[in-house]
């Protein structure tokens, strides 16, 4: 979401930005807007002209009154009278203009929140994810010389996953995981957790249902509709990701300079409809309607936010290459990235199986779009508040990793070796061996 002083004064900039986005049918609603505005603007002007009249000649009322009293002069006493129903002639039309003020207010609000938030320079221009760009590999993706099996038919192999009873139970997109894949996939959260607790940032458990307000707040309607169940006749929401209930914790606050950055780290389980047909690779654990996730989210100055966004992806990159998993940065071109984004990239880890990378994080930049949604505001030394940058990056979701880990680990005998990191929290195994049939 923009500054609408912005868009008032740089109307082009604002459309060269949606023809950059391809969302060319939204280029009507800036004009739209800038109308909009105006009307406001002018209804404000004559309500606060209104007020001013009305205090005046309501004072004006009180003098003529006493005069006409001590005088018993009628053409006081008829001028205040006529004063009297200008005044209420006056009230009768600032009770319209405030009417329409406020439904002017709402129809701008309705249509910014719509309107996409301007991209970075950098960002790679294209309409879909086709347009992604590369920039930097991590390690070397390995091909072994043997097959390797569907994931669900390495966890299958380690008695460690139930789809069938996870269907009956609640349908498709849900399964159950069982012995050392379980513990594998408790694993690789807890050491995620850590993992960014060294780099710093605060562990939080957060709530997992949060209010629609805070849903506008930090994500687009489209995003919303796509992807946020809704808890019947009750205003709550189960998140799709930490970073939902993470950036609502601060809503309508002012944050002292002095705070920032707010670095954490959250855990949550994430709810998701996964609106849509995906191809064959999305069987399994790929896309699913319930998982886990440790998330890392920044809240801090404009000025620093890009120094974050590098920093965030790059402890993507480490994460994944400590547990020996080949990675690599993709650039979200303009066309990939949602409304409120400035800049993002996916972190996508190696298939040995299918040859080929595919997305484990992703990291975002959302400049002030968040805060101004949920009017987040920080103050400086100097007493004067202004909007943080707020983004975010996935530390690891377990289901995802556990693909890269398993096919990136798998042993030609089916056993898989337990990255050395992850040891520790596995008891000290150090491989996980194909259950007997």
């Amino acid at each position: 979401m923009i500054d609408i002083k912005f868009l008032r004064e740089n109307p082009e900039a604002v459309k060269e930005n949606i023809k950059k986005k391809f969302q060319e049918d939204k280029l009507p609603l800036v004009d739209r807007v800038i109308a909009l505005d105006k009307e406001n603007r002018d209804t404000i002007q004559e309500a606060q002209n209104l007020r001013t009249q009305r205090n005046a000649l309501s004072k004006q009322v009180g003098i003529l009154m006493g005069q006409a009293k001590k005088s018993n002069d009628p053409a006081k006493l008829e001028e205040a009278e006529r004063l009297k129903r200008q005044v209420s002639d006056d009230a009768q039309r600032l009770a319209e203009l405030e009417k329409r003020e406020s439904e002017l207010a709402e129809e701008i609000r309705k249509i910014m929140m719509v309107i996409p938030q301007i991209i970075d320079p950098s960002v790679p221009i294209g309409p879909d994810d086709s347009a992604n760009v590369e920039v930097e590999r991590f390690g070397e993706p390995v091909t072994p010389s043997f097959p390797i099996p569907y994931h669900t038919e390495i966890m299958e192999s380690l008695a460690g996953i139930d789809m069938d009873a996870a269907g009956r139970v609640s349908g498709s997109g849900f399964y159950y995981l069982l012995g050392d894949v379980a513990r594998l996939h408790e694993a690789v959260l807890a050491y995620a957790r850590d993992f960014m607790i060294d780099k710093g940032f605060t562990f939080c458990i957060p709530p997992f249902m949060i209010h629609g307000n805070v849903v506008e707040g930090v994500m687009s309607f489209a995003d919303m509709e796509a992807m946020m169940y809704k808890i019947e006749g009750e205003d709550l929401y189960l998140i799709g990701t930490s970073e939902h209930s993470m950036i609502g914790r601060f809503i309508d606050q002012i944050l002292p300079e002095s705070s920032l950055p707010q670095t954490l780290t959250s855990y949550s389980p994430c709810f998701r409809k996964e609106k849509g047909s995906h191809g064959i690779e999305e069987r399994g654990v790929y896309r699913i309607h319930q998982f886990e996730k440790q998330e890392m989210i920044v809240v801090c100055r404009p000025e620093d936010s890009m120094d974050w966004y590098e920093k965030m992806w790059r402890y993507s990159v480490e994460l994944f290459r400590s547990m020996d998993i080949p990675v690599r940065q993709l650039e979200c071109c303009s066309g990939d990235l949602a409304d409120l984004k400035v800049k993002s990239c996916d972190i996508e880890a190696w298939s040995p199986r299918q040859q080929k990378y595919f997305e484990v994080c992703s990291c975002s930049n959302l400049g002030d779009a968040q805060s101004r949604r949920l009017k987040i505001r920080a103050k400086g030394s100097d007493g004067k508040t202004y909007l943080p940058h707020t983004l975010n990056n996935t530390v690891v979701a377990p289901p995802r990793m556990l693909i890269a880990l398993l096919e990136n680990n798998l042993c030609e005998d089916g056993s898989v070796t337990v990255p050395q990191v992850l040891r520790p929290y596995m008891g000290g195994k150090e491989r996980l061996t194909p259950a007997k049939s």
